[in-house]
């Protein structure tokens, strides 16, 4: 039957040949709509369109190695007049990884190239095409899938080289521990990824401690448990499990790990002294030291809060006692933190206590705590005196009589010892010391105003020493109180009042060197019998006014003040006050010292004074008129040329010298003194219109200066006086800065202005004194009428 099949099909597929071959051949142009696209509509009828290819996945194992290997064969079920080439495209064959696949181009065959790796790439998507000789696609690609078969060709890997856990030491049976992990790299939806784990040995730290099994693993999910009872972290410190795991359900490749597993410590062991009492000494009047340690077993792991004891006294009421714990050896380290007194109490017993940090676990024994016995001894030393009050305070008055007892037992010496006492420091040596009893005297009175006195202050130092040379010091506060030793002063002892003013008053106040409370506050009085005409209004505590209670005239007074203190007793004094009565201006000051003359009752009267002053003023004024007029006539005498002291013109020079009667109106004053004669004529030729008041002597061009510009205007000078006395120096000032900043008036700062002293000097020369030629060739006869000035010059040059 099938081979009858097989020749129907051979003889049908001849017929089609040669009918095919009996039809007109056609241009490729003819073929285009028809043979070339036959799925294309020609028309608006539809036209069935053949189907394309379909190829299942093709399965491929991995690592074959029967290559090249035929995979499959594609084939176009059409009938074409020419030839048919193959293509393949994708991954595997023109893409990455290449060279894995190729295809027969005549035949169609798809076949492999090399073994495949499924854990590289585990499927290809591949692209078969059908092509004309000259390249046209003949037919749609077709797509091919060849997928890898995965084989059990990797082992199972543990993610970790070891695996570390802890369990807790006395953990029940069942108690997880921890899980390892393991991976295959073939395909996980086959058995070849299947994992089977297992423990295939046991090994206790420190080795044979325990030889049971302890632990089980979870063969699926590698969780290891505890198994059995007997974790004692005191016998046994961890253990080493030895790993499998399997693939193919435990029956394929298998792999090893190592796991460590801890046994961790619980606070079951509580802990003990050893031994359970101790003897240590302390010395007395020290503290901050250690006198002992005690010891401690503790079978917990040592460095963790299971291990690490703390302790605690008791019978320690007075707290001179404390325990603190060594953090390296665990022990108890025994400290005196307030000093021992030998005297009071030589021995102290005392209980210790001990515990951990951690509490302790409920699978520990129901013990009690641990405790110990300490007996302290205190060991007797030789003490320092001891004072009764440091500072040691004195009350005192400052007046305080010499030899009066100031102080006395303020030391002591606990052992009962034997004292010497000293004053080390005393700077004013105002203290005296009893050697043997330390009775403090005054040896004199004390003085507030000192300066080793501060705030009522005195202080000294003493030193008490006992029969064994130790030795103390203290220091003595001697507080001083005020005694009223100086009356009060009077201040101020003259001044003035405003006649006619009720208002007007001199003030007055004391000054007292006495401090608080024996100076202010001040009291202030005029005796009855010169109370008079005069009152004092007291102001405050410290300042009263003094007042006319009547209108007196213009002059002077003297009141007498008694002024008082507030002491105990009080303190008073007698001053007198001298009071000028005077006419007062509307600032409230004198206007002059006349209207208080004219109104004295004591000493000249003023009409006297005047009358006198104006007569002596009158003799003198006669006086200097008759020296002039003698003075000009003889100048009017002396002939032309014959005077030692007459110059080459009628105007005699020394009147423009010697006119001491002037002192000149300032710098723009040019009567008393011609500055131009000392300008050189050479540099200031003379200028038309410039010349020298009353002389006729030309000034010639002022000159330039050089320290700044010129031909600037003058500055503003001030011209009116001050109203108030207290600006004068302002006045002042204000006008030597208008003359220094003037560029066109003397004096000019620069060295250059008067290094000419003249020349051709109308006032001759007087070289004929220290002349060569003798004194018979000259005639001084003349000097005989200069008067009685020139009268010892005469007696020199008189030949008789």
């Amino acid at each position: 039957m099938a081979g009858r099949l097989l020749v129907v099909c051979v003889l049908g597929t001849l017929l089609c040949q040669v009918w095919s071959s009996a039809e007109p051949h056609r241009s490729d142009e003819e073929l285009l709509p028809q043979a070339l696209h036959p799925w294309r509509s020609q028309g608006k009828g539809m036209v069935r369109v053949k189907r394309d290819w379909i190829i299942p996945p093709i399965r491929v194992s991995e690592n074959s190695k029967q290559v090249p290997e035929d995979l499959v064969q594609i084939k176009s079920d059409k009938i074409f007049t020419g030839e048919v080439i193959y293509k393949l495209e994708g991954p595997g064959v023109d893409q990455e990884p290449k060279n894995l696949f190729e295809i027969d181009d005549k035949t169609g065959v798809i076949r492999s190239k090399r073994p495949l790796d499924r854990e590289k790439h585990n499927s290809f998507t591949l692209k078969a095409f059908a092509l004309s000789p000259s390249g046209e696609r003949l037919e749609n690609p077709t797509t091919i899938e060849i997928v890898v078969l995965d084989q059990n060709d990797n082992r199972p890997a543990f993610a970790q080289s070891q695996f570390v856990g802890t369990v807790s030491e006395f953990s029940v049976p069942g108690t997880s521990v921890m899980s390892v992990l393991a991976t295959d790299a073939d395909d996980p939806m086959t058995e070849n990824a299947a994992l089977s784990y297992s423990i295939i040995g046991q090994e206790s730290i420190p080795a044979n401690a325990v030889t049971k099994t302890m632990f089980g693993i979870n063969n699926q999910t590698g969780a290891i448990y505890t198994r059995d009872v007997g974790l004692d972290r005191e016998v046994v410190k961890g253990f080493r499990l030895k790993l499998q795991v399997a693939d193919m359900g435990g029956m394929g490749l298998t792999s090893e790990g190592v796991a460590i597993i801890h046994v961790s410590d619980i606070n079951n062991h509580a802990p003990q002294f050893s031994p359970a009492s101790y003897s240590m000494t302390a010395v007395e009047n020290r503290y901050d030291y250690e006198i002992g340690r005690v010891n401690v077993t503790d079978r917990d792991d040592e460095g963790t809060r299971n291990w690490e004891a703390q302790y605690s006294i008791s019978n320690n009421a007075d707290g001179h006692f404390s325990i603190s714990t060594d953090p390296t050896t665990n022990q108890g380290i025994l400290t005196v933190v307030k000093p021992l007194d030998y005297e009071a109490q030589s021995e102290h017993i005392l209980t210790l206590t001990v515990e951990n940090l951690s509490p302790l676990s409920n699978k520990a024994p129901n013990l009690p705590l641990s405790t110990a016995k300490v007996v302290v001894t205190v060991v007797n030393e030789n003490e320092a005196p001891h004072f009764r009050e440091e500072p040691i305070q004195i009350v005192v008055l400052e007046s305080v009589l010499p030899g009066t007892l100031l102080k006395s037992n303020f030391a002591f010496d606990p052992d009962n010892s034997d004292l010497r006492y000293e004053i080390i420091r005393d700077p004013e040596r105002w203290l005296e010391i009893n050697r043997d009893t330390g009775d403090i005297t005054a040896r004199r009175s004390f003085n507030m105003r000192s300066p080793h006195v501060k705030n009522n202050i005195y202080t000294a130092v003493v030193k008490v020493t006992d029969a064994g040379g130790v030795s103390a010091t203290a220091t003595v506060a001697i507080t001083l109180k005020e005694t009223n030793d100086f009356p009060p002063q009077l201040f101020p002892l003259s001044g003035s009042v405003c006649k006619g003013s009720s208002s007007s008053g001199l003030v007055l106040t004391a000054v007292d060197e006495d401090l608080p409370p024996q100076a202010a506050p001040f009291f202030f009085e005029i005796p009855d019998d010169l109370s008079v005409n005069w009152t004092v209004v007291q102001v405050n505590s410290t300042h009263s006014v003094l007042q006319p209670v009547v209108e007196l005239e213009a002059g002077e007074y003297a009141v007498t003040v008694l002024v008082s203190d507030s002491g105990s007793p009080a303190l008073g004094a007698y001053a007198q006050v001298n009071v000028t009565v005077c006419s007062c201006d509307s600032f409230g000051d004198c206007k002059s010292v006349a209207g208080t003359l004219l109104g004295s009752s004591v000493g000249i009267n003023f009409l006297a004074l005047i009358i006198i002053m104006a007569s002596i003023a009158l003799l003198l004024l006669l006086l200097l008129l008759a020296v002039a007029l003698t003075s000009c006539g003889r100048r009017h005498h002396i002939k032309k040329g014959t005077g030692l002291l007459v110059g080459e013109s009628e105007d005699d020079i020394r009147d423009n010298v010697f006119n001491y009667d002037e002192q000149g109106g300032g710098e723009e004053d040019e009567n008393a003194f011609n500055i131009d004669l000392l300008w050189n004529p050479h540099d200031a030729p003379s200028t038309p219109g410039s010349f020298y008041p009353g002389s006729g002597i030309p000034r010639g061009k002022q000159p330039l200066r050089k320290d700044a510009p010129h031909n600037l205007p003058s500055p503003t000078y001030p011209r009116r006086p001050p109203a108030d006395p207290t600006d004068i120096e302002d006045y002042i000032n204000d006008g030597l800065e208008a003359a220094d900043n003037d560029p066109n008036v003397p004096p000019y700062d620069t060295a250059l202005i008067y290094d000419y002293e003249g020349e051709g000097s109308l006032a001759g020369s007087l070289s004929s004194i220290a002349s060569g030629s003798s004194d018979e060739d000259q005639d001084y006869d003349y000097l005989n009428d200069w008067g009685p000035r020139f009268q010892k010059l005469a007696n020199m040059y008189d030949p008789r």
